[in-house]
């Protein structure tokens, strides 16, 4: 193997990668605006599929000459369509709904780990408490709950131990503002 190859290998290819991601860049543009805002969101592991396959489709058009830039497109129709079905029967039945979604699941109440609860989830106590540092906590006894998303993130919902900074101040906002001369 050439190291030159590496770097380029034929104006063809260079040329096919400019038509077809051109074309399927305003293709995905045009799907996406057509399917709304939930293709892309992350909801549910339905959502986040969806959008880790757009991605795939769309680099397989890109990169692989064995994926013409019509079967891109089929594709990424596809998952559009698919995407929709979902939503829709969701949206109607609860049955449905229940089976292809997750439910947001409750881990910390009251600053205290629910030992289930985190079990179910495959979860470790130091998980937990990277969790509380990055929301800006030093430990969970901060912390009211701590609720594992249906998309994977996490809600941290502090305790209101102490009245808000809005609820001390006495109204006066224009004491510390600079005076102009």
């Amino acid at each position: 193997m050439e190291v030159w190859n590496m770097f380029y290998q034929d104006w063809a290819g260079l040329l096919r990668t400019v038509i077809v991601g051109s074309f399927g860049y305003a293709f995905m543009v045009f799907a996406l605006r057509i399917s709304g805002n939930r293709t892309l969101s992350k909801l549910n592991a339905f959502d986040l599929a969806v959008s880790v396959a757009f991605g795939s489709v769309f680099a397989s058009m890109l990169l692989s000459e064995g994926v013409a830039l019509l079967e891109g497109i089929v594709a990424i129709s596809l998952l559009c369509f698919w995407q929709f079905v979902l939503a829709y029967f969701s949206v109607r039945s609860k049955r449905f709904a229940k089976l292809v979604r997750s439910e947001p699941v409750l881990l910390v109440r009251d600053g205290e780990i629910l030992p289930q609860a985190i079990r179910d989830a495959r979860l470790t106590r130091r998980e937990l408490e990277a969790v509380a540092r990055s929301h800006g906590h030093r430990n969970l006894s901060e912390i009211d709950l701590i609720i594992l998303e249906s998309d994977g993130g996490f809600s941290v919902i502090v305790k209101k131990d102490k009245p808000d900074q809005d609820e001390e101040d006495d109204g006066n906002d224009d004491e510390n503002l600079p005076v102009d001369s």
